[in-house]
């Protein structure tokens, strides 16, 4: 069964949480905190700021009320006699005032209310404006407040209210104000104080994404102050130090199984090739086949059991016909095409590996009766190495995990297209797979591309290079 599970290198590319990080801004911890911060502090903001701007108009009110009062007591103890004239002996304090009988009629009014030209004050009228609360005065805002006068009925007093209406609506203007930018302000340097608090943790982000597991598996620097971003890091260290022991166990047993295997593996491969040759018969030649297929795949454990950085390259320069022989002897019914009279400069025991294991996938996927052909194509920058078959092509949903170690999509161990992805990266090239189409537009079977670089060396590095390569003969 094909392995339908993404791999832990492809959910953790490197680079990946990165960009997505840098994308999806609002779902960042900075960003996160930035905002709770800020509508914690509007709703602290508004609930005080209502609080105080209530207190504080309601303080005024109540000073108004009491210089309305105090007005009212003062005109009242002025005016306690009818025969007094209204605009005689008041005190020294703007406002509106009128004389009312018991039946709320004037008996007389002051200078300022007579400028109202809409209302006509005339001895007997019935008096226009409320007795008590707030009202308007040739557009001003009023409040009055009346007291009794025992000798004739009612002393009216009403004072202007504009202070007191432009401080409630410039307070009301400043609150609603400081809600709208202080949550602005606060998101602003919330993220600016985020950014610097958490820098330590993004920087520790972006050096655990470039972590290669198959390379290297460095700790993180820690701060120097011991918050909880020390500690997080601490805790990541501590589990790549476990992670590292854990690979190194594991190579170590795979080693051991390989080294176990290799020997008789050997012997049981020349024994049959031997019996093969002798007996000329085909199911002994089957068995020696068998034995060739489980040597290459103890090669596959053994490099993956190495990793990239324990295995070193031996550099040749070799024909490119003795590599085809090689792969010819070890892949029979492979056709072989394009130009293979040139050189190549690499490790023509990894490199016979590599395109051994995609001739080998090729013919198990073609069958007895299908076609595998391998083109070489020559180039001064790069060579380049097509491994085409007739069979039903790569599984689409597998895409690239088919070269993640362990992923096959014919039941097969899965190692052989990791371990040849991994010479062809060695050697400075690539390894891709696809599908070829027929004609009509129909998978017509599996391809593989394997590039290395080609073997034409400027003239600056000829003597640097090759001090380090062996010519290999045919």
């Amino acid at each position: 069964m094909p392995n339908s599970q993404p791999s832990l290198a492809s959910r953790l590319t490197p680079g990946a949480g990165l960009h997505s990080a840098r994308v999806a801004w609002r779902h960042s911890l900075r960003f996160r905190l930035a905002l709770m911060y800020s509508l914690s502090a509007l709703v602290i903001t508004a609930v005080i700021g209502l609080g105080i701007t209530s207190y504080l108009l309601g303080q005024m009110n109540r000073q108004f009320d009491a210089r309305l009062s105090e007005r009212a007591d003062a005109v009242a103890e002025r005016f306690g006699s009818k025969e007094q004239d209204i605009g005689q002996g008041l005190p020294p304090i703007s406002g509106y005032t009128a004389i009312l009988d018991n039946d709320g009629r004037v008996l007389g009014v002051s200078t300022s209310l007579k400028s109202d030209t809409r209302q006509k004050f005339r001895l007997g009228d019935p008096f226009p404006y409320p007795q008590h609360g707030s009202f308007t005065v040739l557009d001003v805002p009023m409040r009055a407040t009346t007291r009794p006068a025992p000798d004739y009925g009612t002393v009216w007093v009403a004072l202007p209210e504009t202070d007191l209406v432009v401080a409630q609506t410039s307070a009301t203007r400043a609150l609603l104000l400081s809600l709208l930018v202080a949550p602005l302000l606060l998101l602003l340097l919330g993220w600016l104080v985020g950014q610097r608090m958490l820098a330590g943790l993004g920087e520790a982000a972006d050096l655990a994404d470039r972590i290669d597991p198959s390379r290297s598996l460095a700790t993180l620097p820690l701060p120097e102050r011991e918050d909880e971003v020390h500690r997080l890091l601490a805790a990541i260290n501590r589990l790549l130090v476990r992670i590292e022991a854990g690979q190194l166990r594991e190579k170590q047993l795979l080693g051991q199984i390989v080294h176990e295997l290799g020997a008789p593996l050997t012997v049981l491969k020349a024994t049959l090739s031997r019996a093969g040759e002798r007996t000329n018969d085909p199911e002994v030649q089957k068995a020696a086949l068998v034995a060739d297929e489980l040597t290459f795949t103890t090669q596959d454990l053994m490099q993956l059991a190495r990793g990239q950085l324990e295995m070193k390259l031996v550099w040749h320069y070799i024909p490119a016909v003795t590599l085809r022989d090689r792969l010819d002897r070890l892949v029979p019914g492979v056709t072989f095409s394009g130009d293979w009279t040139g050189g190549i400069l690499c490790d023509p025991d990894r490199l016979t590996q590599a395109l051994r294991n995609l001739l080998a996938n090729a013919r198990r996927h073609a069958g007895t009766e299908g076609t595998v052909g391998c083109t070489l194509v020559d180039t001064p920058e790069q060579l380049t190495f097509t491994v085409r078959d007739s069979g039903p092509g790569l599984p689409p949903e597998l895409g690239e995990r088919i070269f993640d170690p362990f992923v096959s999509g014919a039941g097969s161990s899965g190692l052989g297209l990791s371990v040849s992805r991994q010479i062809a990266v060695m050697h400075g090239g690539n390894l891709t797979g696809g599908n070829h189409l027929d004609a009509g537009g129909q998978v017509a079977g599996a391809e593989f591309v394997l590039t290395v670089p080609g073997a034409a060396l400027g003239e600056d590095e000829d003597d640097e290079v090759l001090e380090d390569v062996e010519p290999v003969g045919v």
